[in-house]
């Protein structure tokens, strides 16, 4: 049955996986060789050409999950939107971005575009009267995220993928938060997806890798990219990655559930000051969510009542470990000034919405009841 076919949790397991002739396993092979036979070979296989078996496992699996074409298997998330825009962008272009987006993510646009001679527009708000009006002659891309990072805002996919396409220029989406299992961007017309695999992909904090989902054409356009950036991924943690995918749909749809229970139950606590959820239904694009994603994902940032509390808070938590990072089968909390938008000075938190109060938590896979005591008991 071919994989188009079947459903994301058959693709989970089963897409791109490798035979194994020598053992006969139903496990993809580990090949860790960086010394390759190229007779009679269409291409050279190097680890850094990012073509070898288990690169391509991957990526093959991805490109199932998100349906997509072509995808590229790098070292980091950063390593992936660090080889999308300087592979999309030269001296003189423009670029849309949205500002609502990973610190990391900022840093490197206000740090390094315009070293490159690359002018950028941060679109505040997600009206899409807002992104075209940032629209230049000599923009080439619009890049955006959503759910977005810290506060959970929703942006209309499609609508920006439209407003890119009948501008001629590519769209770009970090498609982290949501996963493929909430949310498949392409079918929606984006051009790119990007991921932080380090995240829901990996799934267990032990992980780190980014990855690109595209067409054939963008695929070999940021290999040529990426091959001389050097960010290329080994065997072993290529088969730890396919391994890993193979329960995403599983913890995903354990994770949406337990962060909609714990959403609901902070928003009626009286110790919560605002809760930033798009399943709870007085989220201003409530209905945009329910429109372009499968489920709600298990990311929500909170404010306590109590003003400069964040941190004692945090030291008060048992079960809930404050960690940087997401998606893993943990739930960890983090404080968004200290840790993915630390780069950013005060005013730029503020101007994006980022209080110092602001709690963002990645729920896991655990019993949602002990995790609502163990964050009440801390609150109370």
């Amino acid at each position: 049955m071919h994989s188009k076919n079947l459903k994301a949790a058959t693709k989970c397991v089963h897409a791109g996986t490798i035979s194994d002739p020598v053992g006969n396993g139903v496990n993809s092979p580990i090949i860790p060789s960086s010394a390759t036979r190229f007779l009679d070979l269409e291409d050279n296989v190097y680890p850094r050409y990012f073509n070898t078996p288990n690169q391509n496992a991957v990526a093959s699996k991805l490109c199932a999950l998100e349906q997509g074409e072509a995808g590229l298997i790098l070292s980091s998330g950063m390593a992936a939107i660090s080889t999308v825009f300087t592979t999309l962008l030269k001296p003189g272009d423009h670029a849309v971005i949205q500002d609502q987006i990973y610190g990391g993510t900022y840093f490197f646009v206000v740090n390094e575009l315009e070293k490159l001679g690359i002018s950028y527009t941060l679109v505040k708000g997600s009206a899409l009267d807002s992104f075209e009006s940032a629209i230049r002659p000599n923009s080439k891309l619009i890049y955006f995220e959503t759910p977005s990072n810290p506060l959970l805002k929703i942006y209309d996919v499609r609508g920006i993928a439209s407003l890119a396409r009948n501008h001629q220029l590519l769209s770009i989406i970090d498609n982290t938060f949501a996963s493929p299992i909430n949310q498949n961007p392409l079918t929606l017309g984006v051009d790119v997806v990007m991921h932080s695999g380090t995240k829901y992909l990996g799934g267990h904090s032990d992980l780190c890798f980014g990855a690109l989902i595209t067409s054939g054409e963008l695929q070999q356009q940021f290999r040529k990219t990426a091959i001389n950036w050097g960010g290329s991924l080994d065997a072993v943690t290529c088969y730890q990655v396919e391994r890993s995918l193979k329960t995403l749909s599983l913890r995903v749809h354990r994770q949406n559930e337990n962060a909609m229970y714990l959403a609901n139950a902070l928003d009626q606590h009286t110790g919560v000051r605002a809760v930033y959820y798009p399943g709870l239904k007085h989220h201003p694009n409530h209905h945009l969510a329910c429109e372009q994603m499968n489920g709600f994902g298990g990311m929500l940032s909170f404010e306590l009542a109590n003003e400069g509390s964040a941190v004692s808070f945090c030291k008060r938590l048992k079960l809930v470990a404050p960690a940087l990072s997401l998606g893993g089968v943990e739930t960890i909390i983090s404080i968004p000034c200290l840790t993915s938008h630390i780069k950013m000075s005060a005013q730029e938190r503020l101007a994006a919405g980022i209080s110092d109060d602001l709690l963002r938590l990645s729920v896991g896979i655990e019993d949602p009841e002990d995790l609502l005591a163990d964050l009440v008991a801390a609150m109370d």
